[in-house]
């Protein structure tokens, strides 16, 4: 069934949606002044069975270094050429939208074009992920799926390709020559196609998280981890910030325990893993959360600094992923290069 969403929410959705980006997706800061005005509000949320399986649909996302986002504002419109050319590709019109990736600031994107277009309850990733071939139509291997995204200067390419790491490098590469930041748009699919290859209910469980969060925000930690459905792994403060030899992107964080435990924190453009005195205790796609223990604020793996005090809270992964092997590995510790680290979601 159908719901309306009302601008008061959009503080709910906004910790929903960075809740959900394991440490990473980009803070929703940005998006969040964008849909400010009361021309995106009220936005009706339509479940997948609202609408005609046939409807041809769309996502949109953000892609690159978010943190530039924050230096170079984008337009007013910044996927409508991007959407045009996929439109001329196709020969028609795409009426709906859904979220690309379901976590940090990407999880707000479809909101910006609810103008124009129906809003559906459904996204590729469930979570932040960091690839472009992690999006669960290309795990899939869903047919006709095409990306369109910017190349800079005002710049359209478009990608159609059987091999979703080819879309992945090549738009990548576009991304860097645009300055390192740029959108991207996914369409080729339909709603039907959603049914099965995508999460289902995710701004959902983003207003519930959000709502929950903001309730209990200063709750005890045991009690703001259930009141978000999940568990509190620990909290301590960080003693050491050390790269991966094997990989300069990944960060192995340690964390005195606040009751004598040593914990680490694998990162790289999420939180992958956490262990306390050397055993796993959660790893990708569970989702993991790591608050400052004194504001509460949500903080990305980038944020995890010497000697700040931090709980670590563990969620749900979305189920989809591990419906079947063949998605789950695309989503483990494994896939990053950490295959030590499997086995915890």
């Amino acid at each position: 069934m159908a719901r309306t969403l009302e601008h008061a929410q959009l503080p709910a959705l906004a910790r929903g949606f960075s809740l959900l980006g394991s440490g990473g997706g980009g803070a929703t800061t940005m998006l969040e002044l964008a849909l400010v005005d009361d021309e995106h509000w009220p936005v009706t949320l339509h479940e997948l069975d609202d609408l005609d399986p046939s409807l041809p649909c769309l996502g949109a996302a953000f892609v690159g270094s978010t943190m530039l986002l924050g230096e170079r504002l984008p337009g007013a419109a910044p996927f409508g050429r991007l959407i045009a050319a996929a439109e001329r590709w196709l020969g028609h019109p795409v009426p709906v939208v859904c979220s690309l990736e379901g976590g940090g600031l990407n999880g707000l994107t479809p909101f910006t074009l609810t103008g124009d277009r129906l809003l559906v309850d459904a996204d590729l990733t469930g979570r932040a992920v960091p690839g472009l071939d992690q999006m669960s139509l290309l795990v899939d291997r869903v047919p006709g799926v095409i990306a369109a995204c910017d190349t800079g200067a005002g710049g359209v390419m478009l990608v159609e390709t059987d091999r979703p790491i080819d879309l992945e490098r090549v738009i990548r590469s576009a991304t860097i020559q645009a300055g390192g930041v740029g959108g991207t748009v996914f369409a080729g699919f339909t709603v039907g196609d959603l049914v099965e290859h995508s999460v289902h209910g995710g701004t959902r469980r983003a207003l519930e998280l959000g709502a929950a969060f903001l309730r209990a925000r200063s709750a005890p930690l045991p009690e703001l981890a259930a009141a978000l459905g999940g568990r509190l792994l620990g909290q301590g403060r960080i003693t050491a910030v050390e790269p991966d030899a094997r990989d300069p992107h990944v960060n192995s964080i340690g964390v005195d325990g606040d009751r004598g435990q040593v914990h680490r924190i694998v990162t790289r453009s999420e939180t992958l893993a956490f262990m306390t005195d050397g055993r796993l205790e959660a790893s990708a796609p569970t989702i993991i959360v790591v608050l400052d223990a004194v504001s509460r604020d949500i903080l990305e793996v980038t944020d995890l600094t010497l000697a700040r005090t931090i709980a670590v809270l563990e969620l749900p992964a979305p189920g989809w992923w591990s419906e079947r092997g063949e998605r789950l590995r695309h989503v483990v510790p494994s896939a990053y290069g950490l295959a030590d680290l499997d086995g915890a979601a």
